[in-house]
């Protein structure tokens, strides 16, 4: 995970929020002095008092500057929960970042201001949500949840702003993550290593096994102190190996080496041997065909290298390009089958076909796998890595990784199309990827497409023909024709990148300025490595919202609406408006509900939808406008909780179900009306045929009421939210009685104070939070079902179907694509004849087409808050995809494509799964890989929703008149 830039994320000191403030601190002072246990007193007797919001704000902002300018491998980070800061973020009044950037206005910067001023000090820091075993363990032995992401559930906070914020907050647990540097060959890059190493201590003397968690930093030597500590043995009697897949690699000898460079994966094995006189015993032995290395012979021999792309030394790091650069079993050291063999038994059976092979999953790798499959079943490719491409490696180019990333993929691939079925554990190109790629490293699922323009662009570096690349100073078209601009340009990019991924998978652009004010044209010719397709008619966004009447006439109903993914919140409440038939006389208040309680309001019309997550969960309260300048009743539930230990804070009491929400008078408040508004909110939830009920209908009218039988539920469907006469009459029969339920005023930060006598005064403010208690007995009289297991905003499914009624052409993708739209305010062009920045419109064209076409379906859409994946059924060609009539330039060449491979993603954001389609040309048969399993798949079974990246080959000669299709897509 790399390290967020915090310094960028804190606003100035703002000075807001005095009074409340002031009113705290004394309250706090009152407390101290009068509640000895209140949890407000220091060890030494002192009040502790808070800090002001925007003093906090400074501290933490000052604490994020300084480390910020300080960093260096070994620095603490410690990993928080993202709900918790966020609550934090919105105490000090800093700019949470709901209203992004692109969509704010005057109005709603204004309207940001005023949420913070009612926010509530939050309470304790609660990293319950991101952990696994807080009871267990403690300090590093915390373990995260997997596949937690940066900025949507945790954060990053150095080692000085969380020691104020525990300081000032108390809570945890503390997960402190140690800062390290990746040391890529383009760049060096700070990372805060969220999840270290977690490897299997396997006991060959029991069998018996233990976690080991190390910093992929830490050395060997580290390794062996960690585990002789906790196995109680000295360093000269242990032996520990590399037990991926329960086989024996390498002997993990004391040494500087670290974990890293030797390509331990997360949660794999490794092997403990104990030496007993002055022998190892152990049940655990070595495969002897496990050191066997499944090689391509090269025919010919163009030298004598034995593998293109050569040495290695036993680190995996390349050292020389030379000639006698391997000899006899030193290329094991480098590239062992052991070491990425699935299992031992790998030699190739006679006649077996190769490029079958599946590859391991070594965690959430499933999309490099994808990727991976898709490329080494691109026939130029295959062609070009099979054969002996030493002499093409660029070890001196400073944008490449001086050929290693070129090796490590040639080598794979050799293994994949030489293993016949055997499945592969592609270690050592992932810890290649790892070195020169950080963003890939970790264990966390990553975008295919972002991981093939990586492999393809550094390719293409470590590939590079050119040596020296020259200087080149680029010239306006300056209406010259495009004929000669085109054939200029693309010289020119020759003349400094020259490689296979160029001459197979690069095609050049046609792309058109047009200045709006002078009219000035400028036209430039680009090389692209593939296109990357917008779905044009996926626009809109499903929410689900649960709506609560304010007023107590109803009971709360779940409503889906469909709105503008790129809308704001005043969409939404039009959509809830018009699908609940509300009255021009009513309003809605929207909110996020969060371990039941109110997490925020949703106060701003013009806030972004975007910044609502689909598995948030999102309520409406529906109320009167007359009651829009009046108090708020914010009525939260608790339950009295046999065990307690998580919650003693609440004085045994656990919280449950969602908060109520109504509005109160304008005149003074007192006990009395809060209990009344109370019982008003719950009459919806009362049980038809409560015992309690029929004893005090029976007392008070002196016989059981036949109404008392009917059913709520017709009532509620009979009466609507302006119906109150029988409403109002129940709700004096329940005020008369004496309330069982105890109510508790609390000031938000989770202290609550028993409410007055009836008669006595409640402070006038905008809200009122109070705790209702829940005893047996009100869960006899209440239905409090009502209240619980509230939908998220949307659910993603696990699927890909194929909704032909939602299908698009893949044409009608380009056509988006290849459509004229202005420049966006962030991305003005500098014109050269007004000499200013423009908001220019801009036309691209296809000038050239490449013999591999790359087709990205832009599925992903990001913004700052919210991820979404587009599951448009989008049908594209399988055989004879023409583009003729797309592409502007006559060079000659027939732009008829076949389809050969397809990345696809299923599933959701973080949650979902890669596999590849790919066709073995020579066979005309498709496969389906699945990571480690592969299978045949039916050529009409591939076209799926699922459909991701399309990988077509341009079809040389004739198109084959009636072979499969034409370029008309078929949508029936």
């Amino acid at each position: 995970m790399s390290m967020q830039r915090f310094s960028s994320v804190f606003t100035e000191k703002r000075d807001e929020n005095h009074l409340r403030v002031l009113a705290q601190q004394l309250l706090v002072v009152w407390l101290s002095m009068t509640i000895p246990d209140s949890g407000f007193m220091l060890d030494n007797g002192a009040s502790c008092l808070p800090c002001p919001p925007e003093e906090e704000n400074r501290v933490v902002t000052d604490l994020m500057n300084n480390s910020e300018a300080n960093l260096k491998q070994g620095n603490l980070y410690y990993v928080v929960s993202n709900r918790w800061f966020t609550s934090w973020q919105r105490y000090v009044g800093h700019g949470t970042g709901e209203y992004s950037s692109d969509m704010q206005s005057s109005d709603s910067q204004q309207s940001n201001v005023g949420p913070s001023k009612m926010a509530d000090r939050p309470g304790p820091i609660d990293n319950s949500d991101i952990v696994l075993n807080r009871n267990d363990c403690e300090g590093n032995d915390i373990e995260l949840r997997r596949a937690l992401e940066e900025g949507v559930d945790y954060v990053l906070v150095p080692q000085e702003v969380w020691e104020k914020l525990i300081d000032w907050y108390k809570g945890g647990p503390a997960l402190p993550r140690k800062l390290i540097l990746q040391e890529g060959v383009k760049h060096q890059q700070f990372n805060v290593e969220v999840y270290p190493l977690c490897l299997n201590l396997i006991d060959s003397r029991d069998n018996s096994q233990s976690v080991v968690r190390l910093s992929k930093k830490a050395s060997l030597q580290e390794l062996h102190e960690r585990v002789c500590a906790l196995k109680g043995i000295g360093q000269e009697k242990a032996c520990l190996w590399d037990y991926f897949n329960k086989q024996k690699h390498e002997s993990l000898k004391i040494s500087n080496r670290t974990l890293e460079e030797l390509n331990l994966q997360m949660d794999q094995d490794i092997l403990l041997e104990v030496k007993v006189d002055g022998d190892y015993s152990s049940r655990f032995s070595m495969d002897s065909t496990g050191n066997e290395l499944a090689l391509v012979p090269l025919e010919p021999s163009r030298s004598s290298v034995t593998i293109a792309g050569g040495p290695a030394m036993s680190n995996g790091h390349s050292t020389s390009y030379g000639a006698n650069l391997y000899k006899g079993s030193a290329l094991n050291s480098a590239f062992s089958d052991m070491d990425d063999r699935y299992d031992s038994y790998s030699s190739v059976r006679k006649g077996e076909r190769g490029g079958l092979a599946g590859l391991q999953n070594l965690g959430n790798t499933c999309f490099m796998n994808s990727a991976i499959q898709c490329l080494v079943h691109t026939p130029p490719l295959v062609e070009y890595f099979l054969q002996d491409y030493s002499e093409e490696i660029n070890t001196e180019n400073p944008l490449g990784m001086h050929g290693e990333l070129a090796l490590a993929f040639g080598e794979l691939l050799r293994k994949l199309w030489s293993s016949g079925r055997t499945t592969i554990a592609p270690r050592a190109f992932k810890g290649k990827l790892a070195r020169f790629a950080p963003q890939f490293s970790g264990y966390n699922q990553h975008d295919s497409q972002e991981l093939l323009a990586f492999l393809l662009d550094g390719l293409h570096e470590d590939l590079n023909r050119v040596k020296r690349k020259p200087y080149i100073e680029t010239k306006d078209s300056d209406g010259r024709p495009d004929e000669e601009v085109a054939d200029e340009c693309w010289k020119n990019h020759k003349a400094r990148n020259d490689s296979v991924i160029v001459d197979v998978c690069q095609g050049q652009y046609k792309s058109t300025l047009v200045c709006p004010l002078c009219g000035k044209i400028s036209i430039t010719f680009d090389p692209f490595m593939y296109l990357s397709l917008p779905l044009p008619s996926t626009v809109m966004r499903t929410m689900t919202v649960t709506m609560f009447y304010g007023d107590g006439s109803g009971l709360p109903m779940p409503y889906t609406v469909t709105v503008l993914k790129h809308g704001y919140c005043k969409d939404l409440s039009q959509a809830l408006s018009t699908a609940c038939c509300m009255r021009g006389d009513e309003s809605l208040l929207l909110a996020e509900v969060y371990e039941h309680r109110i997490h925020r309001y949703l106060m701003n019309p013009l806030e972004a939808l975007a910044s609502i997550k689909d598995d948030e969960h999102i309520v409406a309260y529906r109320l009167p406008k007359k009651g829009a300048g009046q108090i708020k009743l914010e009525i939260i539930h608790r339950v009295q909780e046999k065990c307690t230990p998580d919650n003693l804070k609440l004085g045994g009491r656990k919280l449950f179900g969602t908060p109520l929400v109504t509005y109160l008078g304008e005149d003074a408040l007192n006990g009395a009306d809060i209990s009344i508004a109370v019982s008003k909110m719950l009459l919806p939830l009362r049980r038809t045929y409560s015992s309690v009920t029929k004893a005090h209908s029976s007392k008070e009218n002196g016989f059981v009421s036949e109404a008392i039988n009917e059913p709520l539920d017709s009532y509620h469907a009979q009466s609507g939210p302006g119906d109150e006469s029988m409403n109002n009459t129940e709700l004096g029969e329940t005020s008369s009685q004496e309330l069982s339920f105890q109510l508790f005023l609390t000031d938000g930060t989770g202290l609550s104070l028993k409410s007055n006598e009836k008669d006595s005064l409640i402070k006038s403010s905008q809200l009122v939070k109070v705790f209702l208690d829940w005893s047996d007995k009100e869960h006899e009289i209440y239905d409090s079902s009502f209240l619980k297991d509230l939908p998220e905003v949307y659910k993603t499914g696990f699927s890909a179907k194929k909704t032909r009624q939602e299908a698009i052409s893949l044409f009608s993708c380009l056509e988006a694509f290849l459509t004229e739209e202005p420049l966006g305010p962030e991305d003005m062009w500098y014109c050269p004849r007004c000499k200013e920045h423009r908001q220019a419109t801009k036309k691209l064209d296809l000038w050239t087409l490449p013999d591999i076409l790359v087709v990205h379906l832009k599925r992903f859409s990001y913004s700052r808050y919210l991820k979404n994946k587009l599951d448009t059924f989008v049908n594209f060609p399988i055989r004879n995809l023409d583009l003729s009539k797309y592409v502007k330039s006559k060079d000659g060449q027939p732009h008829v494509y076949d389809l050969y491979a397809i990345s696809n993603h299923y599933g959701g954001l973080g949650g979902g799964h890669y596999t590849a389609y790919a066709k073995l040309i020579d066979e005309n048969r498709w496969y389906d890989f699945d990571d480690s399993r592969v299978s045949p798949v039916g050529e009409t079974d591939i076209r799926t929703s699922a459909a991701y990246l399309l990988f077509y080959q341009r079809v040389k000669g004739e198109p084959r008149a009636g072979a499969g299709e034409t370029s008309e897509v078929r949508m029936g």
